[in-house]
């Protein structure tokens, strides 16, 4: 385990099996469709790997870099767009995959964001879930595991751009962050 972090909160394995039963799950969902599997950088990139190589149905991708972080541990409250879309999604089927929500802002926004752009659906799949910091009304489609409200890295996960690379999700001391 990492020095900076205080415990592993869900291992390898944990995460491997997981992922696979979510896109299981997907895939039922999308029979016969071809969506667009739309990965949000920097943080679902390894999640996203794993979880489409685990999808039967045909599918396209894409990615978005969008955040309402800085370099902080606390959302801005403000939608950023870094990168947009290659593709356009009018009338197409969108998974958005992304790595944790909390209080739901970006996931809602983007949402909004996609539908507005004439996508005929957009589901989401999320890694990791924290309810209890939900403020704005959006429900996942998939969630990986509902998480408590703790300050977690690894398996693209970061604080300040570190840690994304630890194979298991860990709890990160207060003090790294603080």
């Amino acid at each position: 385990m990492h020095k900076d972090c205080e415990r592993i909160l869900l291992t390898e394995e944990q995460l491997r099996s997981r992922v696979k039963e979510i896109a299981l799950a997907t895939d039922e969902r999308y029979r016969g469709k071809t969506p667009l599997a739309v990965g949000i950088l920097k943080g679902s990139v390894i999640f996203y790997s794993d979880f489409i190589r685990h999808l039967s149905c045909p599918v396209e991708l894409d990615f978005m870099a969008v955040s309402s972080y800085g370099s902080g541990a606390v959302s801005s409250g403000k939608l950023t767009i870094r990168k947009d879309l290659d593709r356009d999604v009018r009338g197409r089927d969108v998974i958005v995959v992304e790595d944790i929500i909390d209080s739901g802002f970006t996931l809602a926004n983007l949402r909004a964001l996609l539908l507005e752009r004439g996508a005929a659906s957009v589901a989401i799949v999320t890694l990791l879930d924290k309810k209890e910091r939900r403020e704005y009304d959006i429900t996942p489609d998939f969630v990986g595991f509902e998480i408590e409200n703790e300050f977690v890295v690894g398996y693209g996960l970061d604080y300040n751009e570190r840690y994304r690379n630890l194979p298991y999700i860990g709890v990160l001391r207060p003090e790294i962050y603080r």
